[in-house]
């Protein structure tokens, strides 16, 4: 079967077609940054679980002003279980009191990661954030996104709310390889593909903002000699001037 060239050749596909069809987008998102950190603005990431919230947070090389937005609603009520009413669980509203108690504020970009785009939590999130003056960029498959139905009541997918969007280029299912004797594809592409995106929005960001004369902390690796006091310095730098 040769999976391993076949994978390969798959996902170089992809990344060619998020290098062609991305380049303006990446470049938008970087001067929304770029513009955003200039203007003492702040940066925040939200993801799903398997595109950004480990890929950009704290790693060698990457940006100290990347910082992640996480909230969670636990319930504890373990009595026996009984037949009857109770309230809506829908969490549609929360996100307004999440962001209302973060520290995003009016000028801030929200990057908000979902390949599918569809789930209620993200919609949200989006939605709201917009309406208190903060720019959401999303990392989203439109193709993947195209094909399912919104679970929010506005009927809207991240793709359709978002002030600007990097499309993964993931398509429907997220899957790249058919395989004889299995009925399912196999190997996602998002993450891979929604990786290369920031990343590369993250070298663009750091050559507007040097051209600017904003000079970004950056991590050290912790394997390298000398990486504690060059983060620790980093972390004050990004403390005081949000950079």
């Amino acid at each position: 079967m040769n999976l391993i060239g076949k994978y390969f050749d798959a996902i170089l596909d992809i990344v060619g077609k998020v290098r062609e069809s991305q380049r303006g987008p990446i470049d938008d998102a970087a001067i929304i940054l770029a513009e955003c950190v200039s203007t003492g603005g702040a940066i925040h990431i939200y993801d799903t679980g398997h595109m950004l919230d480990s890929e950009l947070i704290g790693r060698a090389g990457g940006l100290f002003l990347m910082k992640p937005f996480c909230y969670a609603l636990k319930v504890e009520n373990p009595v026996r279980h009984r037949e009857g009413w109770r309230l809506s669980i829908s969490r549609e509203g929360l996100a307004r009191y999440a962001i209302g108690a973060s520290n995003m504020r009016p000028g801030d970009v929200f990057l908000i990661g979902s390949v599918s785009g569809k789930r209620l939590e993200v919609v949200d999130l989006a939605l709201t954030a917009k309406s208190m003056g903060i720019t959401v960029i999303a990392v989203t498959s439109i193709e993947y996104s195209s094909f399912l139905p919104s679970e929010h009541s506005s009927g809207k997918r991240l793709f359709e709310v978002a002030d600007l969007i990097l499309d993964n280029c993931a398509p429907i299912g997220d899957a790249i390889l058919e395989v004889e004797g299995l009925d399912v594809p196999i190997c996602p592409a998002s993450g891979i593909t929604a990786s290369i995106i920031m990343w590369a929005v993250t070298a663009a960001l750091i050559e507007k903002l040097l051209a600017k004369g904003i000079t970004p902390s950056v991590y050290r690796s912790i394997n390298y000699p000398g990486e504690d006091e060059h983060n620790k310095a980093m972390a004050e730098i990004y403390a005081e001037k949000g950079y």
